[in-house]
């Protein structure tokens, strides 16, 4: 009978131990999607997939035109390498005009995601797919790569810098359709970059200047509905660098400091230095692993 009442016991002790942990995700879940701001790729690509009255207002910006007609708009677009071992990508938005143009737009929040070199290979992977067997070249449409940064790329204090080819004899213009522009997220002017740059970095709707923008964080920030597909991208993350070695060294450290420091989730998660996003990653591979 006593070893019953033991064994009871240590049930109903292990069950609020896992609600308890359930609640301290659940706290860390939401913490995270409240510090999401349009500078994160998964919130900014959730709030642009299908948006055409977003992504042709943010267009319509950065490119200077009002003609600007979206017909179509897709967030976290994959685009497969077909050589064997050869580097895929994953684009944040990639969206077409009415003219056939291309445009893909990433968010990016430190020097090394906007290497130059990281335009220049997804330019390529961008342009391979644009034309069909027999097309001539002259068919191809022009293709924009954007980089919004949350950083000053070039130092010099510009709301946007152009990447223009030029014929080093004769100093004259070299137009082959492929562009690439980056956008300093720093920039405090008051003009629609400034606007622009100043949204990007909100993390409340009610904060941003552009419509279109806040009624989209709005919804993934602040209705049950959003906020929980916000969950399931985090679980999806989760899912992804499971199997990453330094990714399960860091669920197991926390794992460990919770059991044997009897620490909560937000104690040993900031104890091992884990920030930001990763907190919440790291929070969903804890309640995978039960």
């Amino acid at each position: 009978m006593a070893r019953k009442d033991n064994s009871d016991k240590k049930m109903k002790k292990n069950k609020k131990e896992i609600v308890g942990l359930d609640a301290q995700i659940a706290k860390e879940l939401d913490a995270a999607i409240d510090d999401l701001n349009l500078f994160d790729d998964d919130l900014m690509s959730k709030v642009f997939d299908g948006n055409i009255e977003a992504t042709e207002l943010l267009l319509r910006i950065i490119l200077q035109r009002d003609d600007i007609m979206v017909t179509y708009v897709k967030g976290q677009v994959d685009m497969k390498n077909p050589y064997p071992g050869g580097r895929s990508i994953r684009i944040d938005i990639h969206a077409i005009d009415g003219n056939g143009v291309h445009f893909d737009v990433e968010v990016q929040r430190n020097e090394k995601g906007s290497d130059a070199r990281r335009a220049r290979f997804n330019a390529g992977m961008m342009d391979s797919r644009m034309l069909r067997k027999k097309q001539e070249f002259k068919e191809l449409k022009d293709r924009y790569v954007i980089f919004i940064c949350q950083h000053d790329k070039f130092g010099k204090k510009k709301p946007i810098y152009h990447i223009d080819k030029t014929v080093r004899e004769t100093g004259e213009a070299y137009d082959d359709g492929a562009y690439t522009i980056f956008v300093n997220g720093l920039y405090k002017g008051k003009d629609e970059f400034g606007k622009l740059a100043h949204d990007f970095n909100c993390k409340k709707a009610d904060d941003i200047y552009y419509k279109p923008l806040a009624d989209g964080v709005r919804h993934f920030k602040e209705t049950e509905e959003g906020r929980e597909e916000m969950c399931e991208s985090f679980e999806k993350l989760a899912d992804k660098v499971a199997d990453k070695r330094e990714a399960n060294t860091k669920a197991n450290i926390v794992k460990s400091l919770m059991e044997n420091m009897k620490w909560t989730l937000d104690q040993a998660l900031t104890a091992s230095g884990i920030q930001g996003k990763d907190r919440a990653v790291i929070a969903k591979q804890l309640q995978l692993q039960k």
